[in-house]
């Protein structure tokens, strides 16, 4: 009987949104922006040498069609890919109004968001003093450090030795719908920073902000490290998900990485989390374990969190050759009537100003759905398309294309 896969690469996107010049990281639109694209770029013309070497190496993904979906997207070629696919192949476009991870993640599981998220401005300070009020009289301190617009490791270097000489926790936002709390595992506490963020997050989803997320971090000022412990608490789906079409109907579902957190554990039958190595061991024991008719839904972040806000090129280029590779071991366990579907929920192109993510068109490549290109196809298509390979009923607008 048959099973599907559903792996998002967070972050890796294609290019060429036709809205891309209504989503701005700082001053600057993101027309234009295209993560793979300019990964390959720069890989090819040796600005991408740390720790690899060369074009960037993809044999797997390109082989089933990456290279070929890049292209459809925005119209870029990247040295080395374009083989002749022997996947399904495409690029999706995103009609909900953002940038982020569960626009993407329920878009692609057959919802598109139905309101518009709340977002803070780029100010100090960003949030309300009441908000604020709030956080430390949950928190137990004396006031609360941060207040503004940032990436995850500026703030906790700026604002590290505050924060473990006087407790009060670090607050941050994005361009995205995204409340953030930093704090030290140790000195803080980690239990207590998930009951913070899980106590604040019914007023912040009230606002319609999408994330409260738990950034904890262990270590010395200077020598700090964010730890596998995030937690987001998203605001719950506005509707019945791929997740809860495929439970509802029998199946089981497995979440790898944190999906379980996007879709507020609805449909949802295990949990398996960890770092991006240990997730892929994860999926490599679905593949051969999981059982007939059911969904495993894995979400590979670090393209995001490490490499993509952090603007290091080498580094995701490293990262994308690393889960190629892993790929080609995750194929060779698939059963003959397995679907298997690698996208991104956005994009987070490194060579772009600032550090936020960029709005892009997604690949979209499958192993077991035959050797052919699918065009132009939307979010929800790809919800649609699992569902109807495991025989359930779709509940959302989009339309399957296998």
């Amino acid at each position: 009987m048959a099973r599907a896969f559903l792996i998002v690469m967070d972050s890796v996107g294609a290019g060429g949104a036709p809205d891309a010049g209504a989503f701005f990281n700082g001053d600057r639109p993101d027309t234009g922006a295209n993560t793979l694209g300019h990964i390959a770029e720069a890989c090819a013309a040796g600005k991408a040498e740390e720790g690899r070497s060369g074009p960037l190496r993809m044999p797997h993904l390109d082989a089933l069609g990456l290279g070929a979906a890049v292209r459809l997207a925005s119209g870029a070629a990247m040295e080395g890919f374009d083989a002749d696919p022997v996947g399904l192949w495409g690029a999706a476009t995103e009609v909900s109004k953002g940038k982020d991870t569960p626009s993407g993640h329920w878009e692609l599981a057959g919802v598109p968001v139905p309101w518009d998220w709340h977002y803070f401005p780029d100010s100090e300070p960003a949030f309300p003093a009441e908000l604020m009020q709030k956080v430390a009289r949950l928190a137990g301190t004396g006031g609360t450090l941060g207040n503004c617009h940032s990436s995850g490791i500026p703030i906790i270097e700026a604002h590290c030795e505050e924060h473990l000489r006087t407790g009060w926790p670090i607050c941050y936002t994005s361009a995205d719908s995204v409340f953030q709390i930093a704090a030290h595992e140790e000195a803080f506490g980690l239990d207590r920073l998930l009951k913070l963020c899980e106590e604040l997050a019914p007023t912040l989803h009230a606002m319609k902000v999408g994330r409260v997320i738990a950034r904890p971090f262990t270590g010395e000022c200077g020598n700090f490290r964010r730890t596998a412990n995030r937690h987001d608490y998203a605001i719950e789906p506005p509707s019945a998900t791929l997740c809860d079409w495929v439970q509802g109907s029998g199946g089981k579902v497995h979440a790898i990485g944190k999906i379980g957190d996007i879709f507020s554990r609805r449909g949802i039958d295990d949990v398996k989390r960890g770092p991006d190595l240990a997730l892929f061991e994860h999926l490599l024991a679905a593949a051969e374990a999981s059982e007939p008719s059911s969904l495993t839904f894995a979400n590979f972040v670090e393209f995001d969190t490490l490499y993509g806000h952090q603007r290091d090129v080498s580094g995701y280029a490293r990262a994308l050759e690393w889960f190629d590779g892993q790929v080609g071991l995750f194929l060779a366990k698939l059963r003959p009537s397995d679907l298997a579907v690698f996208t991104a929920d956005h994009g987070n192109d490194p060579t772009w100003s600032g550090t936020d993510h960029t709005r892009e068109r997604v690949p979209v490549v499958a192993h077991g759905a035959g050797a052919r290109g699918i065009g132009h196809v939307g979010f929800t298509d790809v919800g649609a398309s699992i569902a109807a390979h495991l025989g359930v009923p779709s509940q959302g607008p989009g339309r399957s294309f296998l």
